[in-house]
């Protein structure tokens, strides 16, 4: 099936599916029906896990999953952090620092796509990687915590830093990336 030229395959309705969720999840965290948030977590997690799968070993990748899917991906943790911090349930510095590093990225990928004049790359860093990770852990822990009634403790401050050192060591590893990339691409003109 194709919208306007782009293909919608199996992955590409499962990460559009993802995107569906969101809306469910904060509204289930506004609601405080954490236990439900939790479960939409978890099945948009396994439909992450399941459409990449699906694009890589049926050779579904497009270039619309290739935009779609991290879309998905950030969009969801990105409004569950917004949410959460909404409820009191996370730090609001926390949520905003979160959000700020994104839409950083963000623009400073478009940035470098427009100015330089040199292949650039677009694979994420890998301390982007595991600031996905913790902020993911951080999310679940959450909304099973209060799923089960549990009030903040320990874990929650130690996942708190864990977040807040990997999401600014993340986007100080693409504020360097990019200046050198810049730098390049000067020195190519």
């Amino acid at each position: 099936m194709t919208i306007s030229g782009l293909a919608l395959n199996l992955p590409n309705l499962i990460s559009l599916g993802r995107l569906l969720l969101v809306p469910l999840a904060i509204s289930l965290i506004l609601d405080g029906s954490y236990w439900a948030a939790f479960w939409v977590f978890v099945v948009a997690g396994i439909s992450d896990a399941l459409d990449g799968f699906i694009a890589k070993r049926f050779d579904r990748r497009t270039r619309l999953g290739a935009l779609l899917d991290p879309l998905a991906d950030k969009v969801l943790l990105v409004s569950v952090y917004v949410t959460l911090g909404i409820a009191g349930q996370i730090w609001t510095w926390l949520a905003v620092l979160v959000v700020f590093r994104d839409v950083m990225i963000i623009g400073g990928f478009l940035l470098i796509q427009a100015v330089a004049a040199m292949p650039k790359p677009t694979h994420p860093l890998f301390v982007s990687k595991v600031n996905t990770g913790v902020q993911v852990a951080m999310i679940g822990y959450v909304l099973a915590r209060r799923g089960l009634g549990a009030e903040a403790g320990p874990m929650d401050l130690a996942l708190g830093i864990a977040v807040a050192v990997t999401t600014v060591a993340s986007g100080l590893t693409y504020l360097v990336r990019w200046a050198r990339i810049l730098a390049r691409s000067e020195q190519a003109l």
